[in-house]
């Protein structure tokens, strides 16, 4: 006879019980690595639309009033109207239409001759 003690006999509803509850733990510590795994290395790919999630969850904030124009802002306004009152006036001088506006004619040829405010005021006017 054996000194050792019978085996414990294990039961098709233990052996079902022991593979679920390893199924269960293999599927939560896949889970949890993940997880961990994303909060350490995609953490700084992601706080840009954390930061835009945050933003969209606060009121509007209010606008600052806006500052008054800079120089250069104000010179390149004052070329845009230049280089539109010259493209006008050049319109003007080649539209064969105005040829026979006498007006136009004599308003084109002061501000050949003469350039002024007054005179190019006075071919936007008269010319078509």
């Amino acid at each position: 006879m054996s000194d050792h003690p019978p085996a414990p006999r294990v039961t098709a509803l233990q052996l079902t019980v022991s593979i679920a509850l390893g199924l269960w733990l293999g599927f939560l510590a896949i889970v949890l690595t993940g997880w961990l795994l994303s909060r350490f290395l995609f953490n700084e790919q992601l706080a840009p639309v954390a930061a835009a999630v945050q933003q969209l969850g606060q009121p509007p904030a209010v606008q600052p009033a806006p500052e008054p124009p800079t120089p250069m802002f104000e010179q390149y306004q004052q070329n845009l109207q230049r280089n539109e009152q010259r493209q006008a006036l050049d319109q003007a001088r080649s539209d064969p239409r105005n040829l026979s506006n006498p007006k136009c004619q004599f308003w084109l040829q002061q501000d050949q001759n003469a350039p002024s405010e007054k005179s190019r005021a006075n071919v936007l006017q008269f010319c078509d």
